[in-house]
């Protein structure tokens, strides 16, 4: 079972995460776009790159090294 401590840094990434699906979605949308795949800013993309960040993180918890793609 984790400390408050460790549940409290879950429940920041799962936060952050949703909040980043949030802004990803709405720029899928803004560019009529069902995946990032299909847009043509998808190279270079900061919304893409923080959302894939935030992927990361939750799955990490912020205890792991660096992620590049």
């Amino acid at each position: 079972m984790p400390t408050i401590k460790e549940q409290k840094e879950i429940d920041f990434y799962k936060a952050k995460l949703a909040e980043e699906a949030e802004v990803l979605q709405n720029c899928q949308k803004q560019h009529r776009v069902k995946s990032c795949m299909l847009c043509k800013e998808v190279i270079g993309c900061a919304t893409r790159k923080s959302y894939v960040n935030a992927v990361y993180q939750s799955m990490n918890k912020g205890k792991g090294g660096g992620f590049e793609f």
